[in-house]
């Protein structure tokens, strides 16, 4: 049977489950809701992670969404056609994993089910972790896929499948320098757009006026988006972790970049400092910064398109166009705080708040009123033996 293992100071990036405890599990509830009567989700977290023998563990997560609220639909603010699109849905989602430690290696097989009332996704991952260098480098190798299907109003229901590629390196400079690099290559096809995003464009209806002649009348339509049926993407990220012995503190940084096949490149840049003060408090107060220039197919409205009679229900071939902010040249910043407080050997409270902005940037921007902001709240608790 696995034996107890004395608790790693607070500080110490998590270790792997082998090297702490024999049994973990934490639930959390978290809810984030944009300003001005925007989208508001409820979400519940549970958590578990367990020994089946020396070298064999199993985790699982189970996940509980409740979504309300009204988003952008597509539609200009202040026209006609609605600028706001009621949504509400419940999400369940399970996860599982089984890791088996094979000499130097860490092989994992991961399943995972989501279900929402239009959306199903089922997941399958393989990684392996392999240390070296007396366990002072971990090379990581990973496939993830995801077989999606959706119910879209109207017609019969449409398909994705994602699949990715992640290489990862983490690296023990000395024992409180920690460096890693993990790069992920992914690709989708099928059905990739969101059937609750539309696209406006003005129109003239011609009537006749009673007297031989006709009368043009102006019109505001709205379509569905059309984004194309594939999607190419790259991903590199950084992390430095620092242990700052003298303070009682970690440092820790991430930079992210991203490219896709929709013209999408982004960055963003991730820092984080975990305060200890004795062993049983420990404070992180949080920075994050995103940016994004626009997909090639982002426009305001369907006025600056070539198209003659958009589709009722685009297949994804060109022209292509979506009027979604989330595709538009974008910014967001985070600022926030995290709390961990231990309560005796075996338990811990956690609690975070984080204060969430959008905005456009540059020419390809959406309207100003399109981008949100929102508070995110969590509060949580762990019990490990």
């Amino acid at each position: 049977m696995k034996k107890k293992i004395a608790f790693a100071p607070l500080l110490i990036p998590v270790v792997p489950l082998a090297g702490a405890e024999a049994f973990r599990f934490d639930t959390s509830y978290q809810v984030y809701d944009e300003s001005n009567g925007r989208i508001k989700v409820e979400s519940r977290y549970f958590r578990g992670e367990m020994y089946l023998g020396d070298t064999t563990a199993f985790r699982f997560q189970i996940l509980n969404d409740a979504i309300s609220g009204a988003t952008p639909g597509g539609a200009l603010p202040g026209g006609s056609q609605p600028f706001l699109v009621e949504l509400e849905d419940l999400r369940v989602g399970v996860l599982g994993a089984l890791s088996q430690q094979i000499g130097d290696h860490k092989v994992e097989l991961e399943l995972s089910r989501s279900r929402e009332s239009d959306y199903l996704s089922e997941g399958l991952a393989i990684s392996d972790q392999w240390e070296l260098n007396q366990k002072n480098t971990t090379l990581t190798f990973g496939f993830n896929f995801l077989n999606d299907e959706i119910k879209v109003i109207g017609t019969n229901n449409q398909e994705k499948k994602s699949y990715d590629l992640i290489f990862g390196v983490n690296q023990l400079l000395d024992k409180n320098t920690v460096l890693a690099a993990t790069l992920t290559a992914g690709y989708a096809k099928g059905y990739l757009n969101d059937q609750y995003k539309f696209i406006q464009r003005d129109e003239i209806l011609s009537v006749d006026d009673g007297a031989g002649g006709t009368v043009d009348i102006p019109l505001t339509e709205i379509y569905r988006e059309n984004r194309p049926g594939s999607r190419l993407r790259g991903v590199l990220q950084l992390q430095g972790t620092r242990y700052i012995e003298p303070l009682n503190s970690v440092l820790d940084a991430t930079i992210r970049l991203a490219q896709d096949d929709y013209g999408v490149f982004s960055q963003s840049l991730q820092i984080e400092w975990r305060q200890g003060f004795g062993a049983h408090l420990e404070i992180t107060p949080f920075f994050r910064y995103y940016r994004q220039s626009a997909a090639d197919f982002y426009h305001q409205t369907l006025n600056e398109v070539s198209v003659d009679k958009p589709e009722d229900y685009p297949s994804g071939s060109g022209p292509n166009y979506s009027a979604d902010y989330r595709l538009s040249s974008m910014d967001t910043l985070s600022l926030g705080v995290k709390t961990r407080l231990r309560l005796g050997e075996h338990f811990s409270l956690t609690a975070a708040f984080e204060q969430y902005a959008m905005n456009g940037t540059g020419s390809n921007q959406a309207p100003n009123q399109t981008y949100p902001s929102a508070s995110i709240w969590t509060v949580g608790g762990t019990i490990q033996f």
